[in-house]
């Protein structure tokens, strides 16, 4: 009996395998992490291949390189993969690899459904990298899709809404392993409202996802069937209405935005405490502001469609909503800021991104605030200025923050340190140039220029080659990111202590560095928990 309950104790962490069955076959948490994370490296600069694309024509005024059909199949293309290919998969990966560490718990709950939820992404994107070569090209909407243009477009349009369902299939799946992992795989000893920040965010934003990824599913199906079936949805000459497909598709699209916002709130809570050596100010409140975006995200669908011409009572609802929502983002950079306040604080590359991230998705939170206005947005709608705000927020907001956890999570996930001068060139680098590139848009908004345009009138030519320049310089800076982090899984500047930050106090930094294949297969004890949750200041001595 003694035996047969060895070997049932054994069964799960048999020799690990090796070459690429390791990688094929991955159940561990660790391994799929890392999957995750490499292919949202690779999307990033596959989308911003096609972003350098995108500002090499718009240097300079007239056509250049691209046909007007290819320019709109590049600005479609590049926001998907970037969405869906690049800074959702990366927060994926990450929750993937750390949720477990800092839980206690020795993996994810469904191990076989996370390896199927990571191995549906590379046929989703490659049907949309494919979709480039049939007949038609690539689907030209935009990466919203909008009818009518989606419906009369051809067969790229179909291999992109097949791409979508994958991709949301493969989001739905790994958010229910998340949310299972953090309400029931939990070390003893740690409650919900006493585990780290991170885990928080990712369990809301698993919640977020599960909600608004069949809506979308929902309007592209219907796309679908406009487009072979002979429904009239979105077909005005039929009935159908295209704004229907806006408000479908922005009920999505606005907690979408969360979805990439919100685990780059849960990192910068993570980083900031540890290298202001303080705990992190106000944690109960952070949790509820977390909550509030999440529920408020669902019911201001309707600011990306004041120009639809819907009632004022509406647009009144819309615009008060949507000021509302600034409340509990504001409450997180005023929580940050008093937590930096009189720290001890030292300016290390992953403290660098996060500072860097509250400053810029401030600045992106302001716009947003100005464009939140019915009258303001009616005519920004479609400008550059529209362009300026979501990629200070998604840009200097969400991948800032994956930098900034890269930097922070690098020294564990390899067991070596990363190169200190050279992270903080990146920082930087990227700071600098990414301002280049997107301040000016405000400006070219301002002045009326549209989005999605391939020609401009000559007055936007100045603005426009200075964001080309810094989009240029911004994307070579990024190639030194990828070097220095291959540098460092090479051996970098030297091994890895279990706790190379001094204010590290979460779980993961009690393991060794790197964290070994399996960990936590005994849960750790009450004593370790317990001190880091009053290293964090959650726990009364």
């Amino acid at each position: 009996m003694m035996t047969t309950a060895t070997e049932h104790l054994n069964h799960g962490h048999h020799a690990m395998d090796h070459g690429w069955r390791r990688w094929l076959y991955a159940t561990n948490h660790k391994d799929i992490g890392t999957l995750y994370l490499f292919f949202a490296l690779s999307m990033f600069f596959v989308g911003g291949v096609m972003a350098l694309c995108i500002r090499a024509e718009l240097f300079q005024p007239g056509l250049q390189y691209w046909q007007p059909e290819f320019f709109n199949q590049l600005t479609t293309l590049h926001g998907i993969i970037m969405v869906f290919g690049a800074i959702m998969p990366a927060f994926t990966g990450l929750a993937n690899w750390m949720l477990p560490l800092m839980l206690g718990a020795p993996d994810m709950a469904f191990a076989r459904m996370n390896n199927w939820s990571f191995w549906l992404l590379p046929p989703a994107a490659a049907l949309l990298l494919i979709s480039l070569l049939v007949p038609g090209g690539a689907a030209g909407g935009g990466w919203t899709l909008y009818p009518p243009l989606s419906i009369q477009s051809g067969m790229g349009m179909d291999l992109a809404i097949f791409s979508i369902h994958l991709l949301g299939l493969s989001s739905i799946m790994g958010s229910i392993n998340i949310i299972t992992t953090v309400l029931n795989m939990r070390a003893p000893g740690m409650p919900l409202l006493k585990m780290p920040l991170f885990a928080w965010t990712s369990l809301v934003t698993a919640y977020l996802l599960i909600a608004v990824a069949p809506v979308l599913a929902g309007a592209v199906t219907m796309l679908l069937t406009d487009r072979h079936f002979g429904t009239h949805f979105f077909k005005a000459a039929g009935g159908g209405d295209p704004v229907l497909f806006q408000h479908i598709f922005w009920f999505f699209g606005h907690p979408e935005v969360y979805i990439m916002a919100l685990p780059a709130f849960g990192i910068v809570s993570q980083i900031i405490p540890v290298f202001a050596r303080k705990p992190l100010f106000g944690y109960v409140s952070m949790v509820y502001a977390t909550c509030s975006i999440a529920i408020l995200s669902f019911m201001v669908w309707g600011h990306h469609m004041f120009a639809v011409g819907m009632p004022a009572t509406a647009q009144l609802f819309f615009m008060f909503l949507t000021m509302l929502i600034a409340v509990p983002t504001g409450v997180k950079v005023f929580n940050w800021i008093a937590t930096m306040w009189q720290g001890s604080m030292t300016f290390e590359t992953p403290m660098l991104f996060a500072i860097g991230f509250v400053c810029l998705f401030t600045v992106g939170g302001f716009s947003g605030l100005i464009l939140s206005i019915a009258p303001v947005d009616t005519q920004m709608q479609d400008t550059y200025y529209v362009v300026a705000h979501f990629h200070y927020v998604l840009v200097a907001g969400a991948l800032f923050s994956l930098f900034a956890a890269t930097y922070y999570w690098l020294p564990k996930w390899t067991g070596f340190m990363y190169h200190e001068g050279r992270g903080k060139f990146h920082f930087w680098w990227s700071m600098l140039w990414f301002n280049v590139t997107f301040f000016p848009m405000h400006f070219l908004g301002l002045a009326g220029m549209p989005r999605r345009i391939p020609d401009y009138a000559l007055q936007f030519t100045d603005f426009n080659a200075i964001a080309s320049v810094g989009a240029l310089c911004f994307g070579l800076g990024q190639v030194f990111f990828l070097f220095n982090v291959i540098h460092t899984i090479r051996g970098g500047v030297g091994p890895a202590p279990s706790r190379p930050w001094e204010g590290g106090n979460t779980l993961e930094w009690e393991v060794p560095s790197p964290a070994p294949h399996h960990t936590w297969e005994t849960p750790p004890d009450l004593a370790t928990v317990q001190r880091g949750l009053r290293a964090q200041g959650l726990e009364n001595d």
